[in-house]
């Protein structure tokens, strides 16, 4: 196997758990009410048990609300399809990579600002943040990876 089809199965490697993770992460943002359900069954959080009264609540007086988290689920699907573009041609569409590391940037500034707008604790934010932190680690590798392929004779 030649360096560049090795460095190629690389790249679909990385693209792979990037994709597994955004999918995961879009996929959790349809059941919400069930998951924070079973959150609070596992866990006694005085926050969890805040957010899933919430939930529980609007769910049964207010379920249009919901419909808001399910574009956010519909948006990470989305988002994962871009990235088919990479598998295809990683050089040419690198640019879906670079957007997805500005995309991860920008969940830092978002928690930061909107969390204390919306009484979230500074803890959940962190968390949240976190998503954006963990998010870019693949990208970085990926964009690194590419590079070099970009680099290496056809």
């Amino acid at each position: 196997m030649s360096e560049r089809s090795a460095l190629q199965r690389r790249i679909r490697a990385w693209l792979t758990l990037f994709l597994i993770c955004l999918v995961l992460s879009g996929l959790t943002a349809f059941p919400l009410v069930s998951e924070l359900r079973w959150a609070n069954a596992l866990i006694d959080n005085e926050w969890l048990r805040r957010v899933g009264d919430g939930l529980e609540r609007a769910d049964a007086d207010y379920p249009f609300l919901l419909y808001g988290t399910d574009w956010l689920a519909f948006a990470h699907l989305v988002i994962a399809v871009f990235f088919y573009g990479v598998h295809r041609d990683p050089v040419r569409n690198i640019w879906i990579v670079e957007a997805g590391m500005i995309a991860c940037a920008g969940v830092i500034p978002l928690a930061l600002i909107c969390g204390p707008i919306r009484g979230i604790p500074i803890w959940w934010s962190v968390i949240d943040m976190s998503f954006g932190v963990f998010g870019v680690i693949p990208l970085l590798v990926l964009h690194r990876m590419i590079k070099r392929l970009e680099s290496m004779p056809a």
